[in-house]
């Protein structure tokens, strides 16, 4: 799962990357400003993302449990 889960976040930071470079590109007709905002933020968000899905599936797998739960005692 965690092997799948750091390729899913690598896939997600190039892609990223190659969006945050066309926008920052487009928007400013600079070439340094765009490469600038491909390698920052995306970074950060790469950063972000990798825990946000750990907590995610951490809340789908409580949720589960939580029903299990419920439907043992029921």
């Amino acid at each position: 799962m965690k092997q799948q889960a750091m390729t899913k976040t690598c896939s997600f930071a190039a892609v990223h990357m190659a969006v945050a470079f066309a926008v920052g590109y487009v928007m400013t007709g600079d070439i340094w400003v765009g490469s600038a905002l491909a390698l920052v933020e995306p970074a950060c968000n790469t950063v972000a993302f990798y825990f946000h899905e750990k907590w995610w599936n951490r809340s789908k797998s409580g949720q589960s449990d939580s029903a299990d739960i419920q439907a043992a005692a029921a």
